[in-house]
């Protein structure tokens, strides 16, 4: 099963994912894609390891997303990526369209041959006005474009607000 959870920042997606896969009773990779640039990230990615089970193998890759899935996910077992739009972001900032697009198909493609269960986290950003910057818009852009290629392929979309889900696609949680 792939799962997609969608929310705005503090909307308790991520919260909800770490929920869902230490209620899998499976056994747990979690893989994460920030990088710890300044302070602030520190702090985050912080709050987010002291809520973890520390039974939960943890591998943090900031680019080579698809290539850790393909690895790590398998059958009886549950791998949950935090966050995409953080590995979109690093993606983007490399400022090599070629490299942004290789990863985003090889992650788009390899959905559909990975084992066990996967759950996805990733910050929906198209809810507000259009961005003033370049950037920012393109970021954008992209995020809302690898979400529609994600939800299309995934077994169940929820939305999260207000740390309610909200199921999109598929099966109750």
């Amino acid at each position: 099963m792939i799962e997609l959870i969608l929310g705005g920042a503090r909307s308790g997606k991520s919260r909800l994912a770490e929920r869902i896969a230490g209620d899998s009773g499976l056994p747990v990779t979690y893989v994460a894609t920030s990088q710890p640039l300044d302070g602030e990230m520190s702090e985050r990615i912080a709050h987010h390891r002291a809520r973890r089970p520390r039974e939960w193998a943890l591998i943090e890759e900031p680019l080579a997303l698809a290539a850790v899935l393909r690895q790590h996910a398998r059958a009886n077992h549950c791998v949950l990526v935090d966050c995409l739009t953080l590995w979109l972001t690093n993606l983007l900032l490399l400022d090599n369209p070629t490299r942004l697009a290789e990863e985003r198909g090889a992650l788009v493609e390899c959905l559909a041959d990975l084992a066990g269960r996967v759950v996805l986290v990733s910050n929906e950003t198209g809810l507000g006005v259009v961005p003033m910057g370049e950037l920012t818009r393109r970021y954008v852009d992209e995020a809302g474009w690898l979400h529609q290629a994600l939800a299309e392929r995934c077994d169940r979309v929820v939305f999260t607000v207000a740390g309610l889900p909200m199921i999109l696609k598929g099966a109750p949680i």
